[in-house]
């Protein structure tokens, strides 16, 4: 039995194994005792918090046992969870294939980043150059690719300064001690800016997200309802999504004026990392051979057919992420399995914990779990029903899939405009209303956008510790501020 108990959950801490036992014994009794709705949102509850935990074990282990159970009991049918993932399949190829895409591009975005990072050496201008082009990318792009680029290029930077010596990361310093200290006090500086520099960017994937027809899977669903191309959504959602854009702008400007310590914002990049970083990037520069750099031509290149191809839309993002695979593969001398396997060892995990999540939101919609928050906006009248539309689908966005909410808000929606409850200029308000909800109030938890719970699960967060609570942390001010101006704009 001890042996047992130790090969459960590998090298988790005990009193995590025992909680998550407790909660295995504990659902069954309480379906038997208070029904499958208060069941559902304990074990909903229950999921969140293996997702809190993620650096203590990852996240596909106990929650994939807790979606495992919740199907065995009848919360969530087999068919039920199958239709989910079939709905996502996009998404489910975006992971596979563009994710490892993006890891044969590595040596060019970390050219590109490397130079950006040493040349700017204003942490506030280095912020906003993430935010913007977060949200710029986003804009055109899939955020989760763009989160992916951030990670891989962070990552970069991680693994450039920690293969170096510690001679070499505090020079001029004879006592190997204080090196030592010193040496560890930069790397916990150095992993405090990637935390805060990772965050601007992630907020500014859900600026962009919120701006146009594909920039959220949710956004393309509510355009499709609605007979909204390109240009008219984007015109429909310019008077908060502008609004929005400036104010998480000026949000990011004070944040990083007044290097907010309570909220995690106060760490800057020291000038030891940054030499490091710099001698490096001349290294690489002088060592390039003719065939290094004609890989970084086309990589170049196939960035560019990248942007084209999904702000094109000429197929499906998972499809153009192969494309990308290939063409790489192809041309930069990649033709070994193992070279090949190694770009899928950082997305598949993720996409595993992915079709778990979907169990999860299987059982929501089985167990009708957000129907009495859906009933009490519907209730309401005029602006107040827009409002409260963007204040349920928001809160529900935090705590499980934005897509998800998007798909039965806007479905609830369409069939009280098609019974006449509601006439069609409060149909758009709605729409309006359920897309703002669904992009920017979900910045609160990691759980609630892709690209937030992919940059929690990946390998970078562990390395530079960033926790489910610590993604809370640094996304408050931003989520106060841009909830409350999406709110006014409604």
């Amino acid at each position: 039995m001890k042996l047992l108990f130790h090969l459960f959950m590998g090298g988790a801490p005990s009193w995590y194994k025992l909680a998550l036992l407790f909660c295995l014994v504990l659902n069954p009794l309480l379906l038997a005792t208070v029904g499958s709705f208060i069941t559902g949102w304990i074990l909903l509850i229950e999921f969140i918090m293996t997702l809190a935990l993620a650096l203590r074990c990852y996240p596909l282990l106990p929650g994939g046992l807790l979606a495992l159970e919740a199907v065995c009991l009848g919360l969530a049918s087999p068919e039920k969870v199958y239709e989910e993932a079939h709905q996502n399949f996009q998404v489910i190829l975006l992971l596979i294939f563009m994710v490892a895409g993006v890891f044969f591009m590595k040596p060019f975005l970390s050219f590109v980043f490397t130079r950006l990072l040493v040349s700017i050496k204003n942490k506030m201008l280095l912020s906003l150059s993430f935010l913007f082009l977060g949200a710029f990318l986003s804009a055109w792009l899939d955020a989760l690719t763009v989160m992916a680029v951030m990670i891989a290029v962070a990552l970069s930077f991680y693994e450039v300064y920690n293969s170096v010596s510690y001679e070499a990361r505090v020079p001029h310093v004879e006592d190997e001690h204080e090196r030592l200290r010193i040496g560890h006090a930069d790397l916990k500086e150095f992993s405090g800016f990637l935390r805060n520099i990772l965050m601007h960017g992630a907020i500014g994937t859900a600026l962009g997200g919120v701006s146009t027809l594909v920039g959220e899977p949710q956004n393309l669903l509510i355009g499709q309802i609605m007979g909204w191309d390109f240009g008219r959504f984007y015109a429909r959602m310019a008077h908060i999504s502008l609004p929005v854009q400036a104010a998480g702008l000026v949000t990011c400007l004070l944040i990083e004026l007044f290097r907010l310590r309570v909220l995690g914002y106060n760490y800057q990049l020291p000038g030891r990392v940054r030499d490091v970083l710099r001698h490096h990037a001349e290294r690489e520069r002088e060592r390039m051979s003719a065939a290094h750099k004609a890989s970084i031509w086309i990589m170049a290149l196939t960035a560019l057919w990248l942007i084209v191809g999904l702000a094109f839309h000429l197929a499906a993002v998972g499809l153009i992420g192969l494309s990308v695979i290939v063409i790489l593969t192809s041309l930069t001398g990649k033709d070994d399995e193992h070279q090949i396997g190694k770009a899928f060892e950082e997305a598949l995990p993720f996409t595993a914990l992915l079709v778990v999540f979907f169990a999860i939101v299987a059982m929501i919609a089985q167990q009708d779990l957000f129907r009495p928050v859906i009933d009490a906006a519907l209730r309401l009248q005029g602006p107040a029903q827009s409002r409260g539309f963007f204040l349920a689908s928001g809160i529900l966005s935090t705590v499980s899939d934005n897509v998800f909410v998007a798909t039965i808000y806007i479905q609830e929606a369409q069939k009280a405009f098609t019974s006449g409850l509601i006439d069609k200029t409060q149909f758009d308000s709605l729409a309006i209303a359920i897309n703002a909800g669904t992009n920017i109030p979900s910045i609160a938890t990691p759980n609630g956008q892709a690209a937030f719970l992919f940059l929690l699960t990946s390998s970078l967060s562990v390395r530079i510790q960033l926790s489910y609570f610590e993604m809370l942390r640094l996304a408050v001010p931003y989520t106060v501020v841009l909830s409350i101006v999406s709110y006014l704009a409604c």
